[in-house]
């Protein structure tokens, strides 16, 4: 068993996060001088055994993943909410995630920056119509919910395809009757670390709009178009990117049963000086059932993703990549189920689970990466366990404000 950040920094994070929850669950929601506030925190504690991981390996690993701290204030017609994310101290190495690729980190979940989300917003309603106006540092109006408020722990391999986060963004919103739309600019440069800020001298180089559609009984339909500007080169220079993305997901009850479910469709094509170079593309559903204080969840998912020169450790890649020279295109098949039990203790609730995925990686361009020789094997295990503990307020659909997000 190999605990990353064992000492230290992962300790202080553990003393931080839990000494916050007996304040949150105190203060879930209260007024002061007529302004509603709200806090929370919230963090997993992971056990993952991924079979086999490298070279026919497995590899055993603990971690504190998704500790974070929430806050939101609301007064008249303005809103403002930050999150503070912890993983830069907690996820140095990564989180076992195969299929994962994304800032540097290869079958890895990278860690987020600590400034995860810092919004404010305006909204106004007037006969019959909503509309909003939010800036800050969080997600462009793209995708789908992030995979922090779903009901997984590990991060599908599309999650650089169907999200764009930690970006300064300035988004307006309008909504009459059942639809409703988003368009927004930001700064296309991904994050280089998790102290990263992104480059406010990029800020409106890139650019993403999306329509939502919510018919009624809990169904909501989207669809969304971003063009980004070089993200893997800070400086700029390097691959754009033009993004798809297509989703309905609906959250009903079927005879006093809470029920949710989520289809979705991705594509990235990547364009130099504009010629097409690669293109990557997922399709994935997930559904989640409670029943009573049980949650049972699935998930399927089929994502590419390109392959690269790894460093000394195979964990990781070079980043700024070298652009055209990726070494190969492997197509990621995973299948993943969820079991969790959901108690409560003094206003802080704690859910104990177990996930469980199979994993099928293919190389599909007949380049020099051999994903069986890589791995060891054509398939591979990920068994998960834990506890995810929180209090006080929580997000309900990361990536949305104001006006952005759907009542239905």
């Amino acid at each position: 068993m190999s605990i990353v950040e064992p000492g230290g920094r992962g300790l202080l994070i553990v003393i931080s996060v839990l000494s916050a929850l007996p304040a949150a669950a105190r203060a879930q929601t209260h007024e002061s001088h007529g302004r509603p506030l709200a806090v929370g925190a919230s963090a997993v504690g992971l056990l993952t055994r991924a079979s086999p991981a490298l070279a026919g390996r497995a590899l055993s690993e603990g971690y504190i993943t998704q500790p974070v701290l929430l806050g939101m204030a609301r007064w008249r017609a303005a809103a403002a909410q930050l999150m503070v994310n912890l993983e830069g101290w907690t996820l140095d190495r990564g989180e076992l995630n195969a299929g994962n690729a994304g800032e540097g980190y290869v079958d890895r979940r990278h860690p987020h920056t600590f400034l995860h989300e810092a919004i404010a917003a305006v909204q106004t309603e007037r006969d019959g119509w909503s509309a909003s106006i939010a800036a800050g540092r969080g997600f462009a109006p793209f995708g789908t919910d992030d995979p922090m408020v779903r009901p997984f722990i590990k991060y599908p391999a599309n999650h650089h395809w169907s999200q764009i986060l930690e970006r300064w963004t300035a988004i307006a919103a309008v909504r009459r009757g059942p639809v409703l739309v988003e368009a927004g600019l930001f700064n296309g440069d991904e994050p280089m670390g998790p102290e990263s800020l992104g480059r406010i001298s990029r800020w409106g180089d890139s650019w993403a709009a999306r329509l939502t559609l919510l018919p009624g009984h809990g169904l909501e339909l989207q669809a969304s178009h971003a063009g980004i500007e070089s993200p893997e080169h800070a400086t700029g220079g390097g691959l754009d990117q033009r993004k798809w993305s297509a989703s309905a997901r609906v959250e009903t009850e079927l005879d006093g049963v809470p029920l949710y479910g989520l289809v979705e469709w991705a594509r990235t094509t990547e364009f130099s000086d504009g010629r097409r170079a690669f293109a990557f593309g997922s399709t994935l559903g997930e559904a989640a059932a409670d029943l009573g204080a049980f949650r049972v969840a699935a998930r399927f998912e089929r994502t590419t993703r390109p392959e690269e020169e790894r460093l000394e450790s195979a964990f990781r890649s070079a980043r700024p990549h070298a652009d055209e020279n990726i070494i190969g295109v492997t197509r990621w098949q995973i299948a993943t189920v969820h079991a969790a039990r959901r108690l409560h203790a003094g206003g802080i609730g704690v859910a104990p689970f177990v996930e469980v995925s199979f994993l099928r990686a293919e190389e599909i361009t007949g380049s020099i990466f051999d994903a069986v020789e890589h791995y060891g094997s054509a398939s591979q295990w990920s068994l998960s366990a834990g506890v995810r503990i929180g209090a006080g307020a929580r997000h309900t659909r990361m990536g949305r404000y104001a006006a952005a997000v759907p009542v239905h």
